[in-house]
């Protein structure tokens, strides 16, 4: 199909002198054109926007037309120049800037190490991230990872197969580390009675009846564990908005709320540790110091682990261990291998 070539500035320039010379004087036709686009004389002419006006009322509408049309073709002419110069300029294609490269930690490919020490990215080379490992080989990680000056707590975290939403899926126990805890415990008392000698003669840190109470009521918290008699627990009740929060209050499940104190006393020194799962299902459990050695973390780890397993929900079903990692308080987690933890036995 045979296209038609637009008529070129030139020609309608030719056309709009001879309009001119037949609508008007000659001393009234003179005209300056310039861009962008003005005329300066007794006719102004402006297409900001396109819009044509004449001072004198006495032109015709060929005039008006003719003076149109002039301005598109030079309109159209400063375009198609435009549009030349700047595909001379970049040969019609955009050119992308280059980003400046990052360093540092902003070029690490995880957001979550763009927030580690140094010390930390260092020792987690010392583990594949998503590698199961056997428990002894794990246990001696965790003893290079634990780097800082002061001697870390080592945990046991385990993913179960609960939902603890619901009663029969909740899991709340105790479990005694034969090898202890690593920490000085202080015990509390709260008790009447005979039972007040009792347990001074055991051992207990701090004994008392209403009078701790109230204490504790003005904020006094100067103990680890809370132990209680079942004739106190009317008056404990009390506490529970400021114990509670801190999981402090007495509990038969964890064996806080018990008459025969000083065996109480004595289990929680020696590493008597409490233990629940959270929403999540996962239970978290500290069995040792860093510095304590490598046979030592493992009985306490393998007593942890036999007393999750004990104290299974009744309302657990299909596969009930998910996931278990080991990890110093500050260092990298350590995913263990399930059939081998389950399985192992101490030489």
């Amino acid at each position: 199909m045979a296209s038609t070539a637009p008529p070129s500035t030139l020609s309608l320039a030719s056309t709009y002198c001879q309009d001119l010379n037949h609508s008007s004087s000659p001393a009234s036709s003179s005209l300056a054109f310039k861009l962008p686009l003005f005329f300066n004389s007794t006719r102004t002419f402006s297409h900001f926007p396109l819009v044509l006006r004449c001072s004198r009322a006495s032109e015709n509408a060929r005039l008006s037309k003719s003076l149109a049309v002039a301005a598109l073709a030079a309109e159209a002419e400063l375009a198609e120049e435009t549009l030349e110069q700047q595909q001379d300029d970049g040969g019609g294609v955009a050119v992308a800037v280059p980003a400046k490269p990052k360093k540092g930690k902003a070029a690490l490919p995880l957001k979550r190490d763009r927030t580690r020490s140094k010390r930390f990215l260092e020792i987690q080379k010392l583990r594949e991230n998503k590698q199961e490992y056997d428990l002894k080989t794990a246990i001696s990680l965790l003893k290079q990872t634990a780097s800082t000056k002061f001697v870390e707590t080592v945990e046991a975290h385990f993913r179960l197969n609960i939902d603890p939403k619901y009663n029969d899926q909740q899991l709340r126990a105790t479990v005694n580390l034969p090898k202890g805890t690593g920490q000085t415990i202080k015990v509390a008392v709260l008790t009447q009675g005979e039972k007040f000698d009792e347990a001074k003669n055991a051992g207990a840190d701090l004994v008392g009846g209403e009078d701790l109470i109230e204490q504790i009521k003005g904020g006094f918290m100067d103990f680890d564990k809370l132990i209680a008699t079942p004739d106190m627990m009317p008056k404990v009740a009390s506490l529970g908005k400021i114990l509670g929060p801190r999981g402090l209050m007495p509990n038969p499940k964890a064996g806080t709320v018990t008459t025969n104190i000083p065996q109480a006393i004595e289990e929680f020194k020696k590493g008597k540790v409490e233990y629940r799962a959270d929403k999540t299902g996962i239970v978290h459990i500290p069995f040792g110091k860093a510095d304590f050695s490598e046979e030592d973390l493992t009985v306490n780890f393998l007593a942890a682990m036999k007393s999750v397993e004990t104290n299974k929900p009744s309302g657990a079903k299909g596969v009930y261990w998910k996931s278990a990692h080991i990890c110093s308080s500050m260092g990298p987690s350590i995913r263990l291998n399930i059939r081998d933890m389950l399985d192992y036995k101490l030489s």
